[in-house]
């Protein structure tokens, strides 16, 4: 299979870090053109000249995804660029880790309107203009925590949870419709080792920790690569995905205990303590800029 994708082109939110940069680095080798969306514009900056330098085009954009006027500009400037776009990733992500009446509703809200909202109107721009050129591929990155929930992720797991059914209804259309040529695609990562417990706000008074087992961010980079050659409903990435969604499958009720406990025992026994943070819910945090971090103390 040809894996170069020069001519195609892809936003991708949430680009500063985790996912979205290592998706960004890995299209740019393959010479695609960019469109890097996230709120930290000197990291997007970097990334731009960082993708350049790998064969790559790319611009960036600064977008809050919880703000709908901000993503349809994101999705103008695209086309402005670029003329179309063919691949839309909604990677962007929050989370407000805590007992579910300990955090701030405000904080729940806002998880709410990044995770699910945002992917909302990403999807929205993305399948308009997917369905006016007749073809394009949708990639929402969800959680396995959508499909089974973990105490203290209330919020987040209520939007990856919407992020699965808005994914699964979109397929449902597009059947309906007999638009082959357009694809949606959901990505259901295990914890992974990425910032995003460096970024999400936190009110256990425990250090924000993955649940174990951790897994390789790049595991995930690469089932998002391989989804815009050989596009597939839906992908489970990590050591245990495979066997959690079986075991999701014949028995819920054991799943979503152990689950329980894997993260009592992680989130709120073994974490060191920490204060309370309302991480980058409402403004860009300078912690967290790369693919990878460090977590594998805390996850064993």
């Amino acid at each position: 299979m040809d894996r170069n994708l020069y001519g195609k082109v892809i936003v991708i939110t949430g680009a500063s870090s985790g996912f979205g940069k290592g998706c960004a680095l890995e299209f740019a080798k393959l010479k695609a053109s960019l469109v890097l969306a996230a709120r930290r514009e000197d990291l997007l900056n970097t990334l731009v000249a960082d993708c350049a330098r790998l064969g790559g085009s790319a611009v960036a954009v600064p977008t809050d995804v919880a703000d709908p006027n901000e993503v349809m500009a994101l999705f103008n400037h695209a086309v402005e660029c670029f003329g179309k776009v063919d691949i839309w990733i909604n990677n962007a992500g929050a989370a407000a880790i805590g007992v579910f009446s300990d955090v701030p509703l405000a904080d729940h809200l806002k998880v709410l309107d990044v995770d699910l909202a945002g992917t909302m109107c990403g999807s929205y721009f993305a399948m308009k203009h997917f369905i006016e050129k007749g073809s394009g591929t949708l990639i929402n990155v969800a959680s396995m925590i959508g499909r089974i929930p973990a105490p203290y992720y209330a919020s987040y797991s209520a939007a990856k949870h919407g992020v699965l059914g808005l994914s699964a209804a979109l397929r449902q259309e597009l059947q309906e419709l007999q638009l082959d040529n357009i694809h949606v695609c959901t990505v259901l990562p295990m914890a992974m080792d990425t910032p995003f417990f460096e970024h999400a706000a936190n009110y256990t008074g425990r250090k924000s920790v993955p649940i174990p087992p951790l897994n390789d961010a790049q595991d995930v980079i690469d089932a998002i690569v391989d989804l815009v050659f050989k596009p597939k409903s839906e992908v489970a990435v990590g050591k245990t995905a495979g066997i959690f969604s079986v075991s999701d499958s014949l028995m819920p009720g054991m799943t979503e205990a152990m689950m329980a406990k894997n993260t009592q025992r992680a989130q709120i026994e073994k974490a060191p303590p920490a204060p309370f943070t309302k991480g980058n819910l409402d403004k860009p945090t300078s912690a967290g800029t790369d693919v990878h971090a460090d977590y594998k103390k805390e996850a064993s």
